[in-house]
């Protein structure tokens, strides 16, 4: 379990430093470590939220949070994120789509690493039925792998220009937290033994140390744009040994 801590250690560093909290590659590295498949959501969601609550309260207190950005995402994604927790999924499924999701992220954060530092003006109203629409179908997904979805709304919201950076990753970041917690309570619906969650308490300490380091990195040491770019590459990675196991 040494190799597992240092790992989940090293993902709240670098998801945290760009806004996320890390839930897809958790899930992985839980996988590939052989923890019983039903009840390693839940230890990805709580580290989620331990992860991105330092980043809510940092971007919130520097005066980041866009509410008018945010709000609609959240009404089409919070109930989905439960509804989406609470369906069983098969073993064999939940790995393919894992895979998959950790590939698209990796993509898409690849993609628009720079957006991170660009000082964008131009911006576009995006009509609120759609926000909801994407809110929905993100919170749905996150809801079954067992993620917050912030690394798929974070590089979305950059390619439609919907706001500033800063917005954008503290958007993501509470975007987050809110549907870990509904999705969290959805997978608590299928009876998981919480005993079995709490035996892997030490991981839930080290992501709470790691993840006030990324906020530190970010906002004292490294660009955004650098820490994006290291994350980017350590999800393809994981995706990388991911789809090994699989295929």
């Amino acid at each position: 379990m040494i190799i597992l801590s240092i790992l989940f250690f090293v993902t709240a560093i670098l998801y945290s430093s760009v806004g996320f909290g890390g839930g897809s590659t958790y899930l992985a590295l839980l996988l590939l470590w052989g923890v019983p498949y039903f009840i390693f959501p839940v230890i990805a969601l709580c580290c989620n939220i331990i992860v991105v609550s330092g980043n809510c309260f940092n971007y919130t207190r520097a005066g980041n949070l866009n509410l008018k950005l945010l709000i609609p995402y959240l009404i089409g994604s919070v109930p989905l994120a439960f509804i989406g927790g609470s369906i069983p999924v098969e073993k064999k499924f939940f790995e393919i789509l894992l895979f998959s999701v950790l590939t698209i992220a990796g993509i898409l954060l690849l993609f628009k690493f720079k957006s991170y530092d660009e000082d964008q003006k131009n911006y576009k109203k995006i009509p609120t039925i759609i926000s909801i629409i994407i809110g929905a179908i993100l919170g749905f997904i996150s809801g079954v792998v067992g993620i917050g979805g912030g690394i798929f709304l974070s590089p979305i919201l950059f390619l439609i220009r919907a706001g500033k950076p800063k917005h954008i990753v503290t958007a993501a970041s509470l975007f987050i937290l809110i549907n870990s917690l509904s999705g969290i309570v959805g997978q608590l619906t299928k009876n998981e033994v919480l005993n079995q969650v709490v035996s892997y308490w030490f991981l839930f300490l080290i992501v709470l140390v790691g993840g006030q380091i990324g906020n530190f990195l970010n906002l004292k040491i490294f660009s955004s744009r650098i820490l994006a770019l290291i994350t980017a590459s350590l999800v393809l990675f994981v995706a990388l040994r991911m789809g090994i196991k699989i295929f």
